[in-house]
């Protein structure tokens, strides 16, 4: 018995002995030993205890960007609402699944034959594969001036003078213009709200000029569009704003709507060209084409069409033109650096249809989920993505699953595009989020002892003002510089 209880102390010795000498690597390899770890810890402390984040959840996430070992962590398993700061997921995504150099591109077409005379019988068709920089001015190539001069080059140079039947917008490969489940009503009818299709036009928005009243309270007449639609009704209910009331401008449609309702306010000082969705973008874009093919003297006999007077038809069709978008970084470039939704949307759906022929946003989120369960080993219920915006309140990510993603963008090829395309705020590179009650950043910083982070944080449900909120935020993230 003594000899048993002697080898239990030397055993417990040994074994004490051995936990002291293995608890530090263990914490180690549980958390990086960062120099800024403890000024990090202090920051967020100071941070989670302003009475604004009272009845809020805050949740931040640092990894060591060189080992993606996590520096700091708080409330990093909880799902919060992303806002914009999503669209890295799936900027990340797309850049993985269709590579930097994928282009969209878009078919124009006509159907039946061309008469000695110049006579087509038969319709000229734009088909769309979902580019979302059709039309757009953010790229010289892709204008509207300068894809409908193209067009109508091409159907001139066909010996096209006269079209016995009509143009078509053809964007049934998506099965027509929808707009993301969850999406609110209130954002619908404005460009950031804007719905997506496979054939896409002008970011698939129009730009509205007021003339306010020198009478607060009184109408401000709509001056000008940016674009003729004579086809939509427009009911103006905007009034006059007081100096520095600002843009407090809704439009309110849906997709095929023939009528769009613009209420709220706009400021008397103000000097802005207010944004809004257009209904039916493929609709448009055969206007367009078919507007100025009469210009240059080349007559449609019947009005214009989107897909659906394709519906259950087999048509033989004759090529004449394929239009090819600027590449995946360019388009990235422009999503993350003005947040484009639209953008957004148009690379889920691109994501599930190359990889499965699936055309729903619903079948694009849960892809990307799956992908990056498959990836970095992320559980679906940290990546609940609704779209590929952010735009949804219904979207809920961990900053854990975030800043994963952000640290396994860094070892890819394409990271140069991507670190490229984010923005900077606060003199920081990252991606930044707002939606109602929810604000958000991403991003990769150094500091000046030579530390490079990978960050994610996320704040939802607080009180008082976005603009006091950021600049809380900007003085914890101000820790990592």
């Amino acid at each position: 018995m003594k000899t048993e209880r002697l080898l239990l102390m030397k055993t417990s010795k040994t074994l004490t002995l051995l936990s002291i000498c293995l608890f530090p690597l263990l914490h180690t390899s549980a958390f990086s030993q960062s120099p800024s770890k403890s000024r990090i810890e202090e920051a967020y402390r100071q941070f989670e205890n302003d009475p604004s984040l009272k009845n809020a959840t805050a949740s931040l996430t640092v990894l060591d960007a060189n080992t993606g070992m996590p520096i700091f962590q708080h409330n990093q398993e909880v799902g919060l609402a992303t806002a914009s700061t999503m669209k890295v997921i799936t900027a990340a995504t797309a850049f993985d699944i269709l590579g930097k150099d994928f282009k969209f591109q878009t078919n124009l077409s006509y159907t039946g034959t061309i008469q000695a005379d110049g006579v087509l019988e038969g319709d000229i068709i734009i088909e769309g594969s979902g580019d979302p920089t059709l039309g757009s001015s953010r790229y010289p190539e892709s204008t509207e001036e300068q894809v409908i001069n193209k067009w109508i080059y091409v159907i001139q140079n066909a010996g096209i003078k006269e079209i016995k039947g009509r143009i078509i917008g053809d964007d049934t490969r998506y099965q027509g213009y929808k707009v993301p489940g969850g999406w609110i009503w209130s954002d619908i009818g404005n460009y950031y709200g804007a719905g997506v299709s496979s054939l896409n036009w002008r970011e698939n928005a129009v730009g509205v000029v007021f003339s306010p009243n020198e009478t607060i309270g009184k109408p401000a007449p709509i001056k000008k569009l940016t674009a003729d639609l004579p086809y939509l009704k427009i009911i103006n209910e905007v009034t006059t704003g007081k100096n520095g009331s600002g843009d407090q401008v809704y439009a309110y449609s849906g997709p095929y709507a023939s009528t769009i309702y613009i209420r709220g306010t706009y400021g008397l000082d103000l000097k802005k060209t207010i944004e809004i969705s257009v209904p039916d973008p493929a609709y448009d874009v055969a206007f367009q084409l078919g507007k100025a093919l009469e210009h240059v003297g080349i007559k449609t006999a019947a009005s214009p069409s989107n897909g659906q007077a394709l519906a259950g038809t087999t048509i033989i069709k004759h090529h004449l033109d394929t239009h090819e978008s600027p590449d995946l970084a360019a388009i990235v470039y422009w999503f993350n650096q003005k947040s484009i939704n639209l953008y957004g949307e148009a690379l889920l759906k691109a994501i599930a249809y190359q990889t499965a022929q699936k055309t729903e946003t619903s079948e694009g989120a849960s892809f990307i989920q799956k992908y990056w369960e498959n990836k970095l080993k992320i559980n679906s219920s940290e990546l609940n993505n609704q779209d590929g915006s952010g735009l949804s309140p219904q979207n809920r990510v961990t900053t854990a699953a975030m800043a994963k993603i952000m640290q396994y963008a860094q070892s890819q090829s394409w990271f140069p595009e991507f670190y490229k395309s984010l923005p900077e705020y606060n003199n920081m590179k990252m991606k930044s989020g707002t939606i109602g009650g929810a604000l958000g950043y991403t991003g990769i910083q150094n500091n000046s002892s030579g530390e490079k982070f990978t960050f994610t944080l996320l704040v939802n449900n607080y009180s008082g003002s976005s603009t006091a909120m950021r600049k809380r935020m900007f003085t914890l993230l101000d820790v990592l510089k």
